[in-house]
């Protein structure tokens, strides 16, 4: 069983100070799960792993059209465990 790390488009509403803040880097599947690629705040790059529906919630909040890209976009994640 995989341990999924937490991804969000908009800020969290709770719980602020528990969340970081990132850029998305990059997007891949890898082993039936979604590497999303961030950069935090202080330059380095984090990888959250995330099942395939929450990659499809996350991106379809973005503020970006249909079919673009979500890299450059700011989301706040949470590692698990976080």
């Amino acid at each position: 069983m995989t341990n999924h790390d937490r991804i969000h488009a908009l800020e969290p509403a709770h719980h602020r100070n528990r969340w970081s803040v990132g850029t998305v880097e990059s997007l891949e599947q890898r082993d039936g799960h979604c590497v999303v690629t961030v950069t935090d705040e202080a330059g380095e790059a984090v990888e959250l792993v995330v099942t395939l529906a929450v990659r499809d919630l996350f991106v379809g909040r973005l503020d970006i059209g249909q079919g673009d890209s979500p890299v450059g976009e700011r989301v706040w994640y949470r590692r698990h465990g976080g």
